[in-house]
């Protein structure tokens, strides 16, 4: 007999393995099947399916799996760097770390906890970081899901510095899909976006919706709360629900890219798509004692369900 929602134990549903590196690993469960995988490692999405199972994030098949890098797919969290926009490494050390838990947080509303499996994650700076990057910062992470299989990231950053600082940031989701050639993305049309294949010029999208044919690496700027990926062959639409994100990274590496990735399979990118809550152009700023709170919740339902309804709500989370 099933669990109802009423009594299912959501803290038995958490349950704490290893990963590929023997690395502690936190696996979170729903009554009705649902699950997610999260590393310590980075504080990495590494896994999450629906209730009959299937996988929802891509993995590359030629991921090197071994610390300190980070792995090709889940969700890897940039930070205090997006890209190579900086100084730091690709994408800043944030992936790059060994996070804790963090049995004692600072609580979050009702909502954020109710009903749903869940574990928070802490990093603080360290010495070794402060070389690179001089501020002390701590940066708790809740990862969740919901009964209905919903996975929501809520990363919350402080300034515990004695001077102000400045981070961009992105939840780097890679997406798993039938065919890229099949896919589109609704919500970005008609907004302004930085081309990274043209030295992050700016230019405005033309189309009522966004497709794929060829290689593309952009960041969408101002969009709106609430983004669906639309995947045809599959009937389903993944629908991403963001706050204090305000732009949209969309990144495809098509075949040439791909062929130059050692971590990357050769015909992998028609599988994947990574469309990311972000905040890029204008970086976070936090004065001493400020905090920054992002959160992104990915839901996936019928294609049939959904243009219908993303239309009458676009104010997201």
């Amino acid at each position: 007999m099933g669990h109802s929602a009423a009594v299912w134990d959501y803290r038995a549903a958490t349950e704490i393995t290893k990963d590929w590196n023997g690395v502690d690993q936190i696996v979170l469960r729903t009554p009705r099947g649902a699950s997610a995988r999260v590393s310590l490692h980075g504080a990495q999405v590494t896994s999450w399916r629906n209730e009959q199972g299937e996988e929802l994030l891509f993995t590359s098949s030629k991921a090197i799996f071994k610390a300190p890098k980070s792995i090709r797919g889940g969700i890897p969290m940039c930070f205090p760097q997006f890209g190579n926009c900086g100084s730091l490494e690709q994408h800043g050390f944030a992936r790059n770390r060994m996070w804790a838990i963090d049995d004692n947080p600072p609580p979050l509303s009702a909502n954020d906890s109710s009903g749903k499996s869940f574990i928070d994650l802490v990093l603080k700076s360290s010495e070794e970081d402060m070389k690179s990057w001089p501020h002390s910062f701590e940066f708790r992470l809740r990862v969740s899901l919901a009964t209905d299989g919903d996975l929501t990231l809520i990363s919350r950053v402080r300034n515990i510095n004695g001077k102000p600082f400045s981070f961009s940031f992105a939840y780097h989701t890679y997406l798993l899909v039938s065919d890229i050639s099949e896919i589109r993305i609704e919500g970005l049309e008609t907004l302004d976006y930085l081309d990274y294949l043209f030295k992050k010029e700016r230019f405005t999208e033309q189309g009522d919706a966004i497709t794929f044919e060829s290689e593309v690496d952009r960041v969408y700027l101002s969009s709106p709360n609430i983004i669906a990926v639309l995947d045809h062959e599959k009937k389903r639409t993944f629908v991403i629900r963001k706050d204090g994100l305000p732009d949209v990274a969309v990144w495809n590496p098509w075949e040439k890219k791909s062929k130059s990735m050692v971590d990357f399979g050769d015909e992998e990118y028609k599988q994947m798509l990574c469309v990311d809550g972000a905040v890029i152009e204008k970086p976070v700023s936090l004065k001493p004692g400020e905090e920054w709170t992002g959160r992104l919740q990915l839901s996936v339902v019928p294609s049939s369900f959904c243009s219908d309804r993303l239309d009458l709500d676009r104010s997201g989370l």
